[in-house]
Parts: structure tokens; C-alpha cells; sequence
């Protein structure tokens, strides 16, 4: 068995979630931070079988989009630009771990 950790942007995190129901899987939301830009996420827990993993993350990959942002170069993220001066950076996406369960139960 593998669990497979998705950090997905919250506004595809809905999406992703319904895909991965209407295919039988199941998975558990967590509301979550992002340290760049402070942006709002969902990290998703999918436990699934080995075989699976693929499925899950082609399902991830098809929902999950990247986007531009301007922010301002006073953010602290963009201190080389001219002050006032928006920097547009790309956010969204998804960031997906796999990771071996040593042992599973449901009680």
C-alpha cells in the first residue's frame, strides 16, 4: 500500500477531489499554507494500492493547473525589482509525494 501526499492549489483542490471520488478513491483534505506567498492549499491523502499510484497522480495532473500572479516587488519575495514594480511569478500546480504504508487498519 502507498499513500500519496498531493499539495494542490485550492481552487482545483474541488475538482480533483470529485475525480479522484468518480474513480473510487477515496481521500482526506487538509486546509494548508504555502510559505511562498502565504497561498491557500489543500494537502490531499489518497491511500491506494501500488498498482493505483499512476491512476492517482494522472488524475492530480489533469486538475490541478498552474497560474500567474502579479505581486508587488515589496512582498519581500521580489526585493531585486523596483519598489512598486509587479513581478508576475507562476503559483497553482501541484506538488505530489509517495510514500510506502508500513501498516494500514481500518477500525
Amino acid at each position: 500500500m502507498k499513500l500519496v501526499i498531493a499539495i494542490v492549489n485550492s481552487d482545483d483542490a474541488g475538482v480533483v477531489a470529485r475525480s479522484l471520488s468518480k474513480s473510487g478513491f477515496s481521500s482526506t483534505r487538509l486546509a494548508t499554507t504555502g510559505g511562498f506567498l502565504m497561498a491557500k492549499n489543500v494537502t490531499m491523502l489518497v491511500g491506494v494500492d501500488e498498482e493505483k499510484v499512476n491512476d492517482v497522480i494522472e488524475i492530480i495532473k489533469q486538475h490541478s493547473h498552474s497560474r500567474s500572479q502579479l505581486i508587488s516587488a515589496t512582498s519581500g519575495v521580489a526585493r531585486e525589482f523596483p519598489t512598486g514594480m509587479p513581478v508576475e511569478v507562476r503559483v497553482g500546480g501541484a506538488t505530489i509525494f509517495v510514500v510506502d504504508v508500513e501498516q494500514f487498519q481500518r477500525i
